[in-house]
């Protein structure tokens, strides 16, 4: 049980230690991640859509 104790002690004083983002820089993450995300989402519709058309083309 003491060790249960331990592990939360030392969880809370690593957590006072992190640097958690401003507003400004984590709007800046956010929309940098979507982006990226979208545009990983489009290449591989792309890519899909031109491998099925390769696909399509074999007898």
């Amino acid at each position: 049980m003491r060790g249960i104790v331990t592990f939360f002690k030392d969880v809370a004083r690593e957590m006072r230690k992190v640097s958690w983002p401003k507003p400004n820089e984590l709007r800046k993450y956010t929309i940098t991640v979507i982006l990226t995300v979208l545009f990983l989402v489009l290449f591989f519709v792309l890519v899909d859509l031109g491998i099925s058309q390769l696909i399509d083309l074999i007898p």
